[in-house]
């Protein structure tokens, strides 16, 4: 008996590994958005607002989660044409669709329990959030060009929700770039698959089949100067100027991130940046920058160092 429970408990804790790793926590990273509301809406030291913000990120990442297991019971069979998706729990195997697809549903439940307990707008955002990926999953990501809008809008929507779980409102201007920087990261992705995958690329994710290089390369140089205009606006147009002291981590930033694309084929998975130092400075700097010109720095220290 102590070994058959020895073999079940194994059995157990194979099974959560496997819906842990499907659910791709390492990925949530992507809903950081929902803290841009709390964040430039001043409200940084409200303890109050940060429960609401923390718990709405918790249920984005639950609704995330259950996204990608829907993704990979869906995608099944070109999962397992990939190199390396392969490998993903439900294409090896490993884990059982219908245990993933109950695992799913519970998270869907418990997301849209905890949407409606903050309030009814953050829950009506949750469904649309919800019904757009679904749809994505479904037929959207077969549509070329409308896959990209599609996933740059779930982006939108993560910053809208931060805003709307705590009643605040920020600069237009941030939704914009928000949509604009996620479509600059979708389209290096895209351009990553083809690279990547060659003449499997269509077997992998047939939308790629209308997809060329130099289609994306002319997308992505509109797209880029398209955000750069769109957040030197947002700088301009600020209650506190000095946050054009920040244009230039940006320029930065975008260049790094198309030099990584062109030099070294990054753009596959968008975490990798994590991994460059040069991006990774830059990320760091551009937030501490804006954090402090937005809660403390004098205007004084500013003037000092125009002057020079």
């Amino acid at each position: 008996m102590s070994r058959l429970g020895d073999i079940s408990s194994n059995k157990i804790g194979t099974a959560i590994k496997a819906l842990i790793k499907t659910i791709r926590p390492k990925q949530w990273y992507k809903n950081i958005l929902i803290f841009i509301g709390i964040v430039f809406s001043l409200n940084i030291l409200n303890f109050q607002m940060w429960l609401g913000v923390i718990l709405a990120f918790v249920l984005f990442c639950m609704l995330s989660g259950s996204e990608y297991i829907i993704n990979d019971i869906l995608d099944i069979e070109k999962d397992r044409k990939h190199p390396t998706k392969c490998k993903r729990p439900i294409a090896s195997g490993e884990l059982k669709k219908s245990h993933a697809f109950l695992f799913a549903s519970l998270l869907i439940i418990c997301a849209m329990w905890g949407s409606y307990l903050i309030n009814t707008q953050f829950l009506i955002i949750s469904l649309t959030y919800f019904f757009l990926i679904l749809s994505y999953s479904l037929f959207l990501k077969h549509l070329i060009i409308v896959d990209l809008l599609v996933i740059s809008v779930g982006f939108v929507i993560r910053a809208v929700a931060g805003c709307l779980a705590i009643g605040v409102l920020i600069s237009p201007w941030l939704i914009i770039c928000a949509f604009l920087l996620a479509l600059f990261l979708a389209l290096g992705k895209r351009r990553h698959e083809l690279m990547s995958l060659g003449d499997e690329a269509k077997n992998h994710r047939k939308i790629l089949e209308d997809y060329s290089i130099e289609m994306l390369d002319q997308m992505n140089n509109i797209v880029t100067g398209a955000l750069l205009i769109s957040y030197s606006m947002y700088t301009f147009l600020a209650d506190n100027t000095y946050m054009m002291l920040t244009i230039p981590f940006v320029v930065y930033g975008l260049f790094r991130y198309l030099f990584l694309v062109h030099a070294r084929n990054f753009g596959g998975e968008v975490e990798l940046l994590f991994t460059d130092r040069g991006m990774l400075i830059c990320m760091i700097s551009w937030v501490v920058v804006v954090i402090l010109i937005l809660y403390g720095i004098p205007n004084e220290v500013f003037q000092f160092l125009g002057g020079l």
